[in-house]
């Protein structure tokens, strides 16, 4: 398949430019990933571990 001749092209300064962009972007997704799947790990943590969730029969002897 060929180019059209009357696409744009972008100089070298600005293909440059894109491409930090583009590993910008896909750095901040990965540490969105990240941030969110820890989260989820939290939120589905053993119910043992948050203070005050002993069990009620053994604090009333």
């Amino acid at each position: 398949m060929t180019e059209r001749p009357d696409t744009p092209r972008l100089t070298d300064r600005a293909e440059a430019a894109r491409q930090q962009r583009l590993a910008r972007e896909a750095e901040a997704l990965r540490a969105n990933l990240r941030r969110r799947k820890q989260q989820t790990r939290a939120r589905t943590a053993p119910a043992s571990d948050a203070p005050g969730s002993g069990d009620i029969s053994s604090n009333e002897a």
